[in-house]
């Protein structure tokens, strides 16, 4: 189970609002479409199966086969993607119940009524079957109903185009109460398939309960392969008998002998209707023949048509010309005895009747072949196979990924004997087919890319342009354009919004501030000012700016300017003689800095005092200019006396 708190945002546009129920696949909760404002029902895949590429491959064929099918009987689909390592589909949301809970809470139902919500199933049938789309597990708990009893069909899960119904390990799809037979053996479904599920669904509306049931799966897919069902009026006897045989009409073994087509199916049970509020009555055998109930049938399946009330009709039958006849005064034959009589020859009538079918049939029956594989031949190839082994062919096209013209599956399946000159249809590949791009405009990037992708396009290149008019980052086009018609799996280039086109600066320096501000504005730019001071520049003119002159920026930037000022003078005070920390104070005050060197003096007086300063007192410079100071430092001079050496006496031997 999919856990998802309610306000949960799904892919940044369906905002959760609560669980709606749960399935074998996935869960299916309501949310709110932020987008358009709309109420939808958003069905996740179970996270277990989402790296299933089979599941995932299921999934996706349930978004893309419903997508197409717009009808007021079937569940429309609005969008698919991921979110949060797993799948979802929104799908229009339907206030209601599920036919299955109407069955439970109701059934049996008033036949009229149960026809009613049969024939709308069909029509969303009818509405696939037409466009090469075959449900294949068609039930009540995929059919939603509102109060007025409208229903419409969802859950095209395991639907395809054509091909088989079998996944790649051999388990059978579908649910097993509501398998036809050919599902049952894992043979190719068709839309006679999908009326034997609709035939199970009115039989339970009629009696409250399905034809074959068991604890075991395998065990209801033998009894729909093999056993007849229970007549719907032994359960309910209410059920009208004509309306019987349309149910166990559609409940055939043979694909075959069930209607045709649910146009036909659609058809009978609406002059079934007629005759049940007309309040008509009785059977017509050119009915039964129409329906498949006759003798013939009758022959195979005594207990349905005994149930059906079927007898073939036989004409009053004369007395045997020997039979002895009563005379005037001999005891008159009883009336019972006169219905047993009839009921005698009636009874032979049938047994001729049966036995000269069988033996007809036997006589005429056509010679079986076994079926030759033709998948994955081309078209042309299949046909000259199948009718040099005596049979003919009918083709349904489908798009799929497969090349056009080649053969994708084919019923009877290879292998299987059926009646020479009887009819192989083939499931013929039209190719993968082509989409029209849809229109990206608005969208997010990602947004974008995901609806392309939905579309089965794929996105080549993404390629940043200016936009006047679109966000950065959303989607403004796409190439090629939105509208055209291109194959399935073709590349698209995206194209996203950098924002509004960047313009070149006007280059204003040496400009005076006025006209440059002038110049500035003119082209789109905000201005601000600040000044410096500039011996090269003359005052009130434009050093600089920043961003620089020709510089490609946004409209509407701004852009500063440098405004030059007159340089500030000042006179150097004279600090010669002063001490040193009074010079330094005299300097600073006036605005200028100080250095300050030393040099050895021999004179006191001298210690401590300025001797010199640069620039000389007098002398005009700029403020702040710096002025060097040379104090003097007292050095006391050493004077060294030198005494005279008398040398030692000199001694005479």
């Amino acid at each position: 189970m999919t856990e998802i708190a309610p306000g949960t945002l799904v892919d940044d546009r369906y905002k959760v609002l609560s669980r709606l129920g749960s399935g074998g696949m996935a869960d299916v909760f309501l949310a709110e479409d932020h987008q358009l404002g709309r109420k939808v029902a958003l069905k996740l895949l179970h996270r277990r199966f989402a790296e299933d590429a089979g599941f995932v491959e299921r999934f996706r064929r349930e978004a893309q086969a419903a997508a197409g099918l717009q009808h007021p009987n079937v569940v429309s689909v609005y969008d698919r993607g991921e979110f949060d390592g797993t799948y979802y589909i929104a799908m229009e949301y339907l206030p209601g119940r599920t036919l299955k809970q109407l069955i439970r809470e109701e059934a049996p139902l008033d036949p009229v009524r149960a026809i009613d919500i049969t024939v709308e199933i069909l029509k969303a049938a009818r509405f696939a079957h037409r466009r090469g789309i075959i449900h294949r597990d068609l039930k009540p708990h995929n059919v939603i109903v509102d109060d007025s009893d409208h229903a419409k069909v969802t859950d095209f899960g395991i639907a395809r185009a054509g091909a088989s119904d079998m996944t790649e390990t051999g388990s059978i799809m579908g649910t097993a109460q509501y398998l036809s037979p050919e599902q049952a053996q894992g043979h190719v479904v068709s839309a006679g398939s999908d009326l034997y599920s609709i035939g199970v669904v009115l039989y339970e509306l009629l009696t409250g309960r399905v034809p074959f049931d068991a604890e075991a799966a395998v065990t209801i897919a033998l009894k729909h392969v093999s056993e007849p069902p229970v007549p719907p009026s032994a359960i309910t006897p209410a059920v009208p008998a004509e309306l019987e045989r349309v149910v166990l009409w559609t409940l055939d073994k043979d694909r075959a002998r069930r209607p045709a087509d649910a146009d036909q199916l659609i058809s009978v049970l609406e002059e079934v209707r007629a005759q049940i509020v007309a309040g008509a009555k009785g059977q017509r055998t050119a009915e039964l023949t129409a329906l498949g109930i006759a003798a013939g049938v009758a022959a195979e399946y005594p207990a349905i048509a005994a149930s059906a009330g079927v007898v073939p009709e036989a004409a009053p039958q004369p007395w045997p010309e020997d039979a002895v006849l009563p005379d005037e005064g001999e005891e008159p034959v009883s009336e019972d005895r006169k219905r047993r009589g009839t009921w005698l020859w009636i009874a032979l009538a049938v047994a001729l009747l049966a036995g000269a079918g069988v033996a007809a049939y036997l006589l005429t029956r056509p010679a079986k072949a076994v079926v030759p594989t033709v998948v994955p031949l081309p078209l042309n190839d299949a046909r000259t196979v199948l009718q040099n082994d005596g049979f003919s062919i009918a083709v349904l096209y489908v798009q799929d990924n497969h090349s056009a013209g080649t053969v994708i599956a084919q019923d009877p399946a290879a292998g299987l004997k059926a009646d020479v000159g009887s009819t192989v249809s083939l499931t013929v590949s039209n190719g993968p087919g082509s989409v029209s791009v849809p229109s990206v405009a608005g969208l997010t990037e990602q947004q974008a890319k995901r609806e392309l992708k939905q579309q089965r396009l794929k996105v080549g290149r993404t390629i940043t342009e200016a936009s006047a008019t679109v966000p950065p980052g959303d989607a403004t086009r796409t190439d090629p354009q939105s509208g055209q018609s291109l194959p399935v799996g073709s590349s698209v280039t995206l194209f996203v919004s950098s924002g509004p086109a960047s313009v070149p600066v006007p280059d204003v320096t040496g400009q005076s501030q006025a006209t440059a501000s002038s110049t500035l504005q003119g082209a789109g730019f905000t201005v601000t000012s600040t000044s410096q001071e500039s011996s090269t520049v003359t005052p009130g003119n434009v050093i600089s700016q920043s961003p620089s002159g020709g510089s490609n920026v946004k409209p509407n930037s701004t852009v500063n300017i440098v405004i030059a000022t007159a340089p500030s003078t000042a006179t150097v005070p004279d600090v010669k003689g002063s001490t040193a920390a009074s010079a330094t104070g005299t300097l600073t005050g006036a605005g200028f800095k100080v250095t300050q060197k030393t040099i050895d003096t021999s004179k006191q007086n001298e210690d401590g005092i300025v001797l010199s300063q640069s620039p000389v007192s007098g002398q005009t410079v700029k403020k702040g200019s710096t002025v060097t100071i040379v104090v003097g430092h007292f050095k006391q001079t050493t004077t060294t006396t030198t005494t005279p050496t008398t040398p030692p006496p000199t001694t005479t031997t």
